[in-house]
């Protein structure tokens, strides 16, 4: 077909028109044994040996380390896609909520993480503590109008009813008010139908993170992280007990509250809008 239209349009016109790379059409015109890679044998052979475990980038290093042959890595896929000897690729796993169906709700705060009143913006998060002999999980909320934690739980696990009961305990904290943005990742527990059902219940809006994007609860995850580093200093993991955990999770709340000076704050204390210690410590030991 080619060759009787060429006699009327340029061949590259034609193969832009079938769809046709001119590289392919000259291979097949001349034939593709005439011009077989000379390290195609050599390939073939190294994917045999490798029980066909590797790609096309592993390949070419082999190529370059065992044997000093430098093959561009597109060489090498053609090649080995033509012989059909690729390395089998493991799917990716779908992201998606354990357990109950997912709710995605849309990113109000937006990284705006200022606050003109109280009760206006909220952000929590929940944090991996596994300084004891056993893993726990801290869920803290805090008020984005001083940085204050108004509420947090310990639990050992990191199930919907940890971020259901510090939402309760926060919400009796500051005498159930409405309105609220609250801001999470999108962790299964927040997305749960469990969880966006109580905030709704308790007419709160919910505001998420872009997926895989922790810059958007940015000062949530920067107190979690100053609560590891400055209340588990020079302390290793899985070496004390639980119950001085929860003492050093208790006394590094108390400073945060109590001494620590904020700069959000013009470098005055943190202390505001509560009166008594925030902490409740209500984990399940496997004895149950």
């Amino acid at each position: 077909m080619v060759e009787e239209l060429s006699k009327k349009y340029t061949v590259t016109s034609i193969l832009k028109i079938l769809k046709v790379a001119r590289s392919s059409y000259y291979r097949w015109l001349k034939g593709f044994t005439k011009h077989k890679n000379e390290h195609e044998d050599l390939i073939i052979e190294i994917c045999k040996e490798t029980k066909y475990r590797n790609g096309h980038r592993k390949i070419k290093a082999i190529l370059k380390r065992q044997y000093n042959i430098e093959l561009n890595r597109n060489t090498v896929q053609r090649i080995m896609q033509k012989n059909h000897i690729q390395c089998k690729v493991k799917p990716k796993r779908k992201w998606k909520s354990q357990g109950e169906s997912e709710v995605i709700a849309p990113n109000l705060l937006n990284r705006d993480f200022t606050a003109s009143k109280p009760n206006e913006k909220w952000v929590t998060d929940i944090k991996y503590i596994q300084y004891g002999s056993e893993p726990l999980y801290l869920s803290t909320i805090m008020d984005l109008y001083n940085n204050e934690i108004v509420a947090y739980k310990l639990y050992n696990h990191q199930q919907v009813p940890l971020v259901i009961d510090t939402l309760d305990e926060a919400l009796t904290k500051r005498n159930n008010p409405e309105g609220i943005i609250i801001h999470t990742d999108q962790g299964s527990v927040y997305t749960s139908y469990s969880y966006q059902n109580a905030l709704k219940k308790n007419h709160l809006v919910s505001s998420m993170s872009r997926r895989g994007n922790c810059w958007d609860n940015a000062v949530i995850e920067s107190f979690h992280s100053n609560l590891k580093t400055e209340g588990f200093q020079y302390i290793k993991f899985n070496s004390i007990s639980i119950l001085n955990v929860i003492s050093k999770i208790d006394q590094y709340m108390s400073h945060y509250y109590e001494g620590r000076i904020q700069e959000k704050l013009g470098c005055s204390h943190s202390k505001g809008i509560w009166n008594e210690s925030s902490l409740i410590v209500v984990f399940y030991i496997c004895l149950i």
